[in-house]
């Protein structure tokens, strides 16, 4: 089995040798622990980095989990944090390794930016996914077709073939809301993206189609944010939430940007995005008004 298919375990001493989302929440999980460890002993970076022949800078990004581990650097990492009890360590060098088994995206790796296949990698992970969108229907909730169209804004001189992936890419995501451990998936969308015809109208003809077949899944709600509306909580454009399943974790916020990203997981900031996203959904039109809205926005374009 796979890791990001595996089920979470407690090994003793509790630490986590598996979860639902592959080696990104591993990696997170294991540099986590490291983290407790080097604090628990008292042990700054510079030295946590001097015993592995590394910078500080290394330190902090193993302990974010933004890095692959060596299993090495983890064995003297444990050595100077005084964890020396093979009962103790295995457990966590066992961790080493899974965290550098590839994800399904891994076929995928010439596709995607360092920034995104980490998104990638929490968003297979995540227990909770709540969005806000102002240009384009969430790639989670995208026909084949407007995702193809959407795909083609950006790489317009890609090859068919390298197209045809990244559409499979994109619909291989949406599996994550079909599995028996399901993402709930909840989306606030400004009416602009309906009425934006991405593809053209018969592409959107068949992408509300798409919508309203989806939003009867149980863990899937999406929330229109009508023209009428006016100014609301979300001045400063789209993001998302994202929420894990194991306590460890933090919520993470994800804004793209055209090149990059940034992933914002400190509690007072995070806090500020779902406090808005919470307004949102109160400024937005309910659940089974958004539906309402799809259907006589599809019968509108058909006449």
């Amino acid at each position: 089995m796979s890791t990001e298919h595996a089920e979470s375990s407690v090994a003793p001493g509790g630490v986590l040798t598996g979860a639902g989302g592959g080696p990104t929440i591993l990696r997170i999980l294991l540099g986590a622990q490291l983290r407790r460890l080097r604090t628990a002993r008292g042990v700054s970076r510079e030295d946590a980095g001097y015993a592995i022949r590394a910078s500080h800078a290394k330190i902090s990004r193993l302990e974010l989990g933004r890095v692959g581990f060596k299993e090495r650097d983890v064995a003297d990492l444990l050595t100077l944090y005084g964890v020396t009890d093979p009962c103790d360590r295995s457990p966590l060098l066992a961790l080493v390794r899974q965290t550098n088994a590839p994800g399904w995206w891994h076929k995928y790796g010439d596709l995607l930016p360092n920034w995104f296949e980490v998104y990638v990698g929490l968003e297979a992970a995540a227990s909770i996914v709540r969005t806000y969108e102002v240009q384009f229907v969430p790639g989670l909730l995208q026909s084949p077709e407007y995702a193809r169209s959407v795909i083609m804004l950006v790489h317009s001189a890609a090859s068919a073939a390298e197209v045809d992936r990244r559409v499979a890419l994109r619909m291989t995501r949406q599996e994550r809301l079909t599995r028996s451990d399901a993402t709930t998936l909840w989306a606030v969308m400004d009416e602009a993206v309906l009425r934006r015809p991405i593809g053209g109208p018969q592409v959107l003809r068949a992408q509300i189609d798409h919508l309203l077949q989806v939003t009867e899944m149980p863990n899937v709600r999406l929330q229109i944010m009508p023209f009428h509306r006016g100014g609301h909580a979300a001045a400063g454009g789209p993001f998302s939430i994202l929420r894990f399943p194991e306590r460890d974790l933090p919520d993470v916020v994800y804004l793209e940007q055209l090149t990059s990203a940034l992933y914002v997981d400190k509690l007072a900031e995070t806090d500020h995005y779902m406090q808005v996203m919470d307004r949102l959904c109160v400024q937005a039109y309910s659940v089974a008004n958004s539906q309402r809205f799809l259907r006589d926005l599809r019968a509108e374009l058909s006449g």
